[in-house]
């Protein structure tokens, strides 16, 4: 599963206010959800210690230039970056995407990234709740919103979980433990087949997807982990019910590359190796949806790092940028350090509108605003 689990090793921040409950004693959490929480600490290490994005493949960006506009006509504070999404209006164009939860320390980045969500306007996703499914127990570290009251929030499961045991009552715990507006399902295929423990039953997720979709009472984003969904694929999901699409695209952290890392069978570490680099580059994902559909929600992730790249997401289509590892970085150091992060992302996103000559989101979709500078 795509989410990253803050490991013990890594200290609270001492001016933080947060509750000092204890752990829960290994003896009372079931085993399958300790197995989870070291999988999701092994995906933290990996991923702030060791180099595990995509080396020969882009996000596709750097194929796009704005055009620049001498006198813009604007005055730069009456831009506004604000857009519906999903029946909520978000200040900022931005989504904190998936990472964390399950133990003391994602409990205090979650609670960092909300604070965060809530100041500046972004939307918020968690990381994948099937650990506190396992063990409730957890559940108060994914439990946010009163941090953010007016955030967009996004609760978080694998669709995959629909063939092991999963169903309404699972999805509907964790869109409650979150009071969230919308529910993740997170598709995996690759992760899960280099995971040496992965689930790797995918069979028939589509007629499951779109039973939920009936009976939920939010709508479903299908989101995936780093290789990207196609238009095919976006259509389908989309006959099924799924309300919004995360692309996900490739060219940011590779989970390939991750489960390589931590896996202890030769087998499954050359398998991830193999497909290190695997997946469709996240612009040209959103570029091709956006083709098939004028009117589908979209999110732009995968290997979004900057403000500049929000804004070509943007300019191609998508409604929010989604960002992980910049975000991830920040929280690991202080709230702090994650208001810088959100203040630069803002100034270059503002930055790119003014200079350009666009008032609005909008208008940085007209026509000769963003060119192929192939």
């Amino acid at each position: 599963m795509r989410a990253f689990v803050l490991s013990p090793s890594i200290p609270a921040s001492p001016s933080s206010e947060l509750p000092t409950a204890p752990e829960v004693a290994p003896e009372a959490v079931p085993e399958a959800a300790l197995e989870t929480q070291v999988r999701k600490a092994d995906h933290l290490r990996i991923c702030l210690d060791e180099d595990v994005q995509s080396h020969r493949i882009t996000n596709g960006f750097e194929r796009y230039r704005f055009t620049h506009c001498c006198l813009p006509e604007l005055n730069r504070d009456d831009i506004d970056l604000g857009i519906p999404f999903l029946g909520k209006r978000v200040k900022t164009p931005l989504l904190i995407s998936s990472m964390t939860g399950g133990t003391e320390q994602a409990q205090l980045i979650n609670q960092r990234l909300a604070k965060t969500a809530q100041r500046y306007g972004l939307a918020m996703g968690v990381g994948s709740q099937r650990v506190a499914v396992e063990n409730p127990a957890l559940n108060r570290t994914f439990s946010v919103r009163k941090y953010a009251p007016d955030a967009l929030l996004f609760a978080n499961l694998g669709a995959v979980q629909l063939n092991y045991d999963y169903g309404v009552s699972q999805c509907q715990k964790a869109v409650d433990v979150l009071e969230a507006d919308a529910l993740i399902l997170h598709l995996n295929p690759l992760q899960e087949a280099v995971q040496t423990e992965g689930d790797v039953n995918f069979k028939g997720l589509f007629a499951k997807i779109e039973r939920l979709a009936t009976v939920l009472p939010v709508p479903i984003v299908a989101k995936e982990v780093g290789n990207g969904i196609s238009a095919v694929m976006a259509e389908r999901l989309m006959n099924a019910g799924v309300a919004a699409i995360d692309v996900a695209g490739a060219g940011g952290t590779s989970w390939a590359r991750v489960e390589s890392e931590r896996a202890r069978d030769p087998k499954q570490r050359r398998l991830g190796n193999t497909f290190a680099d695997w997946g469709i580059p996240t612009a040209a994902c959103i570029s091709q949806i956006r083709q098939m559909s004028k009117t589908v929600p979209l999110i732009a992730s995968g290997g979004m790092r900057n403000g500049l790249h929000a804004a070509k997401a943007i300019a191609l289509g998508a409604d929010l940028a989604g960002l992980a590892l910049p975000f991830l970085q920040a929280a690991n150091q202080s709230e702090a350090a994650l208001a810088q992060l959100s203040e630069a992302l803002i100034a270059e996103l503002t930055t790119v509108l003014f200079c350009t000559g666009c008032a609005t989101l909008e208008d940085l979709r007209s026509p000769g605003i963003l060119l192929n500078a192939n």
